[in-house]
């Protein structure tokens, strides 16, 4: 028997890279042309974020509450579950991340401030609706594989941590923990997969872990 540490992440990769990117394939066909209104979303939220309205911090939150758990139904139960087994267990985690967002988020102001960890979280969003649907082709594959914010997971996530990054109030940084999970999971897979996207998620986890750290050290140095 193969001592441990002669193991690969591959070795514990549940499907093949060309069965993956056929399942993204397969979501976006049968969810086309909601990828439209998605990009329309992700738009709106960014002119919102520039110029806040009395009402769209509510919408910015429960437009987030409503993809993820659009997503635990849709990709994670729906599509990822029949690759991979974990899939379903994943699903309530994207739940809780919805109701999160629509206890807490709808209390937050949600705008640009133009400071050092707003602009970081810019990018991340910006990154998420532009830049990343794009990541199939520069890494070989047809542009129906795409992945879209609100569409899958691992843009929603990217955007999420960009968004929240942007947003003020109390308990903001509790809405970071189920996206940088994922996309510490999600890293993990397209590590194995050698997905060149794969160090994006890794640096949207890191990112997402200023706001943490920020509020430990503002506590520690507390009286």
């Amino acid at each position: 028997m193969p001592e441990w540490w002669t193991y690969s992440t591959e070795d514990f990769l549940l499907f093949s890279p060309r069965t993956y990117w056929r399942l993204i394939e397969r979501h976006n066909e049968a969810l086309w042309p909601a990828h439209v209104l998605m990009m329309m979303l992700g738009a709106a939220i960014l002119l919102w974020l520039v110029r806040p309205r009395p009402w769209s911090h509510r919408v910015i939150a429960g437009s987030l509450a409503v993809l993820w758990a659009w997503l635990a139904w849709s990709f994670l139960w729906e599509r990822y579950a029949t690759i991979n087994w974990a899939a379903p267990y994943v699903a309530p985690f994207f739940a809780l991340q919805a109701i999160l967002l629509a206890l807490v988020g709808g209390r937050l102001r949600w705008s640009l401030s133009w400071t050092g960890r707003a602009l970081a979280g810019l990018a991340l969003f910006l990154y998420a609706l532009a830049l990343h649907p794009l990541a199939a082709l520069l890494a070989g594959r047809p542009l129906r594989g795409a992945e879209v914010f609100g569409i899958t997971p691992d843009p929603t996530a990217i955007a999420t941590i960009g968004l929240v990054m942007m947003a003020d109030g109390r308990w903001a940084w509790s809405l970071l923990a189920v996206p940088m999970a994922w996309c510490l999971a999600s890293w993990a897979t397209l590590h194995s997969m050698e997905a060149p996207e794969q160090w994006v998620l890794l640096g949207a986890a890191l990112v997402a872990l200023l706001p943490v750290m920020r509020r430990r050290t503002a506590r520690d140095a507390g009286p």
